[in-house]
């Protein structure tokens, strides 16, 4: 993980850089990111004709590619880009490419404290992961689902292991599809292989499998829950032990299951996106008490409160005393936390952030074009052009806003730590 207390936390406010002199500089310039902990944002720039690279805080990449897209900073502040040159593909980290190069790359990941990179790559017509420059010594016909562990040094996807014709429907329907775990299958073959988990010590790896073209069910190391079930829901391991949760859906309902036995009393018209507390005690998902009728539900209990459109990005506090989510109802979006609504609508909502006490929760939102930040429902003094969002401190007491203003220093993007107490009086 990263370390938060390394940050500077001192209450202040600092301009990084004016994104009107790049706009002066450079023929055109992408959607910017902006590091972790505040102190940096770059951006794609054309810097020729047909000639692109990244500018950060106000410096150029030395070398120019032909293209560079999905450009993203690591949890430990590292940036991070796909870059074309002379028609192949790689990975550019903080300027420097990899030496390796692919036919085509995508779907960028991070371990949890940024220091391994992973990205599914394709050349020849085969398509394999590749780990800070170093590709799985086996290669696939088909590959989708990149999952990585939280240190990165373990890779996952669903790939075909056997090749068949066009339209070989009955090949298809014996099970053409496995797990690859750093690039070597599983002994066992499905009709699909979906979504998957791979628990936090590295060593196990559970994937949502089509056994035939009716039945579903969970896989755990290539071997099957005993029961089969009409659909399924990705899969998560508790955060510190290799059990398995899914959703799974039998006898026309949804239920939650633990290795292949139902956990919760309850079955729900809909049951999915599953979230664990820090210690694995508690596990909140979005459900659906009826149809057409949306909310969250901790240990299986759902709130009274209901929305009409969708409910999504649930989030459960690392205590697990409380639950957040984003809720949408008649084409408006509203934050809710603990089954409450804040009083405010909203044009678009954004996941809630808990702080480490449980004690705040603060969401970047969406009203009338400009962008806020809003702490346990009120809003701070003014609007940004764009926002990124919040962080608490370790200590919950400080909050790190970064954002592009839309006043006075409209096109300046300010890293500023702001005291939670200041913002709610």
């Amino acid at each position: 993980m990263v370390d938060l207390d390394a940050w500077d936390w001192e209450v202040d406010k600092r301009m990084i850089a004016d994104l009107r002199q790049w706009k002066e500089q450079f023929e055109h310039i992408e959607e910017p990111c902006v590091s972790p902990d505040g102190e940096k944002i770059a951006a794609v720039v054309q810097s020729g004709e047909m000639e692109f690279s990244v500018c950060e805080n106000g410096t150029v990449w030395e070398s120019p590619f032909d293209k560079v897209w999905y450009l993203r900073y690591t949890p430990d502040g590292r940036l991070v880009g796909l870059v074309s040159d002379t028609g192949t593909w790689t990975v550019a980290v903080d300027g420097e490419a990899w030496e390796e190069t692919y036919d085509f790359v995508w779907n960028t990941q991070f371990s949890e404290d940024g220091k391994n990179i992973t990205v599914a790559a394709q050349s020849g017509m085969e398509y394999f992961a590749v780990t800070n420059g170093t590709p799985w010594e086996n290669k696939f016909s088909f590959m989708t689902n990149l999952a990585i562990s939280r240190d990165g040094n373990h890779s996952a996807a669903s790939v075909q292991t056997i090749s068949i014709s066009e339209g070989d429907i009955w090949s298809f329907r014996k099970g053409c599809f496995s797990v690859a775990v750093d690039g070597e299958p599983w002994d066992t073959n499905f009709v699909n292989v979906w979504e998957m988990d791979i628990s936090a010590d590295g060593r196990h790896v559970a994937a949502e499998v089509r056994t035939t073209i009716y039945d579903f069910t969970i896989a755990v190391d290539g071997k099957t829950w005993p029961e089969t079930f009409q659909a399924v829901w990705k899969p998560k391991f508790s955060p510190v032990t290799t059990s398995v949760t899914a959703s799974v859906r039998k006898n026309g309902v949804w239920v939650l299951m633990r290795d292949g036995r139902q956990i919760w009393d309850r079955s729900f018209v809909q049951l999915w996106h599953h979230v664990y507390n820090a210690d694995g005690t508690k596990i909140a998902a979005i459900v659906a008490p009826k149809y057409g009728r949306w909310t969250m539900a901790l240990d299986g209990v759902p709130w009274s409160l209901t929305f009409g459109d969708l409910v999504t990005d649930a989030v459960i506090s690392a205590d697990g005393r409380r639950v957040g989510c984003v809720g949408k109802e008649n084409g408006v979006y509203f934050i809710a936390v603990d089954g409450i609504r804040w009083n405010d609508t909203f044009d678009m909502a954004w996941k809630p952030v808990f702080s480490s006490d449980s004690a705040y929760v603060a969401a970047k939102v969406e009203k009338n074009g400009r962008y806020f930040l809003a702490l346990n429902g009120k809003f701070l003094g003014h609007g940004f052009k764009s926002l990124w969002d919040p962080v608490f401190s370790p200590d919950g007491k400080k909050l790190l806003v970064r954002g592009i203003e839309d006043g006075p220093d409209k096109e300046q993007y300010h890293r500023k730590v702001i005291k939670v107490s200041d913002i709610l009086g």
